[in-house]
């Protein structure tokens, strides 16, 4: 951890800053988790020692509550299991999440002291958990939480008071972070990094946080001078500064005052109109559109809840067609109209239709977020398959190569999703060389090959709960 140094951040506390320049897509620090656990809602389909997603997962004949890839997999996650093994089974149940994480990293504090490594810059102790700050309903679920703990929690294991359990609690509710799948595609549980925890939040940061093989690795966006602070965005820019600051203040508790909250910059083209030949619509109308697009959205997102996608490209269209020639093309009310467009329509394999939708909301995106934005690079890849799918080939490699430089950044060359899209970048760069030599061919052996293998349905669309989340996990 020589390239870095804790330091007292001006008005946000403890921070971490740099000890060298970094470039773009260098890896700062990688750090394994204290401990980590599925999701409840997740326990019986993800392995439980790899977090691997499988069809077919075998369950710890003991507590009959961990799941896992196989034998190997089981004999690597015994360490952390035994003791949970043993509590689960003597409970009669398995906990939720939060308590089980909590007394997995009880289990491992006892074993080995207050620091389990040498990379490690922090004790638990000297982490901010925010209790008195917590609303009182929270609260109440909270100390059922602590209740509970101290139920499950065996009387042979070492005994804490109930303030250094709180304490514990009122870090991963606030510090949590969210532990991927093998592809980094879903969240599948929750753990706590100790040094990520000093990483302190800016809306328009010099770093992102991937996971990649079981540890969190924090990565350079772009250069960042010698003594500069690291920072992160704990909240997705995408919301105007207002909403940002309203979350940032209700789930971590502080005050946003970042240069982009304080000057609200993007905020103009987030809600703004539409130019055309130099004339903008009237501040009304597009109020108008905004609150008519804003009730559309919430009868989307409910259609969308029931499953039914052909009730949700109704009322899509209906938005779109009456919102889109009066709100910008970084209006976030009409990216977000774009962007389920695009999935749902994916979804029902009209994919010229859904890369149409992709394509305007790639073009949004990149007006609004960093060059180096994961979310902006996600959005490319989906938008490049969806292209490909079409049987666009030209715009569909572009779309993917700008996602593989994006990710090159964000995720680096051996995480799974980067590997993916070279494999994409290759076959596409392929299938438009024989575009290029041959339109006719290509359509004609790109037909054959779909009639020989016929398209597969696409995933079903995920709901707005679980769609882009911030890495930083919250409790609901």
């Amino acid at each position: 951890m020589e390239n870095i140094t804790i330091f007292e951040s001006p008005g946000k506390g403890r921070g971490l800053k740099a000890n060298k320049e970094f470039w773009a897509g260098d890896v700062i620090f990688s750090e394994p988790s204290l401990a980590a656990v599925v999701f409840d809602s997740l326990a019986e389909r993800i392995c439980h020692s790899c977090f691997r997603r499988q069809d077919k997962l075998q369950r710890c004949g003991q507590c009959k509550f961990s799941h896992y890839c196989d034998r190997t997999c089981q004999r690597a996650g015994w360490a952390e299991h035994k003791q949970e093994c043993a509590a689960i089974k003597n409970f009669g149940k398995a906990p939720n999440e939060n308590i089980r994480l909590v007394a997995r990293i009880m289990w491992r504090l006892d074993k080995e002291g207050d620091v389990v490594s040498d990379t490690q810059l922090t004790t638990l102790d000297q982490l901010e958990d925010h209790i008195e700050d917590m609303p009182e309903d929270d609260l109440k679920e909270f100390k059922v939480d602590v209740h509970n703990f101290l139920d499950y929690w065996p009387r042979n294991c070492k005994q804490h008071t109930s303030e250094i359990i709180s304490h514990v609690f009122g870090l991963i509710n606030c510090n949590g972070f969210t532990v991927s799948d093998q592809r980094g595609l879903q969240a599948v549980g929750v753990g706590l990094f100790p040094n990520l925890c000093l990483v302190n939040h800016d809306c328009w940061p010099n770093c992102s946080v991937i996971l990649n093989h079981g540890k969190i690795e924090l990565r350079s966006l772009g250069k960042i001078a010698e003594g500069e602070e690291l920072t992160v965005s704990y909240v997705d820019f995408i919301n105007v500064s207002e909403e940002r600051r309203r979350l940032l203040k209700t789930q971590y508790f502080f005050d946003c005052t970042c240069h982009h909250c304080k000057e609200r910059i993007k905020d103009d083209l987030k809600m703004g109109g539409r130019e055309q030949d130099g004339v903008k619509p009237s501040e009304e109308h597009v109020k108008e559109s905004t609150d008519y697009c804003y009730q559309m959205l919430d009868k989307m997102d409910q259609a969308r809840l029931k499953g039914d996608y052909h009730e949700v490209v109704k009322i899509c269209k209906e938005c779109i067609e009456k919102t889109e020639p009066i709100l910008a093309d970084t209006h976030i009310y009409l990216l977000r109209m774009w962007s389920t467009m695009s999935e749902v329509q994916a979804y029902l394999q009209y994919f010229e239709e859904a890369a149409e939708y992709a394509r305007k909301m790639v073009e949004g995106y990149t007006k609004l977020y960093h060059p180096n934005n994961p979310t902006l690079g996600m959005a490319a890849m989906r938008a490049g398959v969806t292209h490909w799918q079409a049987g666009l080939i030209e715009v569909g490699h572009g779309m993917i190569c700008k996602a593989y430089a994006i990710l090159m950044v964000t995720h680096g060359p051996t995480h799974p999703i980067t590997k993916d899209l070279e494999s994409m970048r290759v076959q596409t760069e392929m299938e438009l060389r024989m575009f290029k030599q041959n339109e006719y061919v290509y359509h004609s052996m790109r037909e054959a090959a779909l009639k020989n293998k016929p398209m597969t349905m696409m995933h079903e669309p995920k709901s707005m709960e679980d769609g882009i989340k911030n890495l930083f996990h919250r409790r609901k």
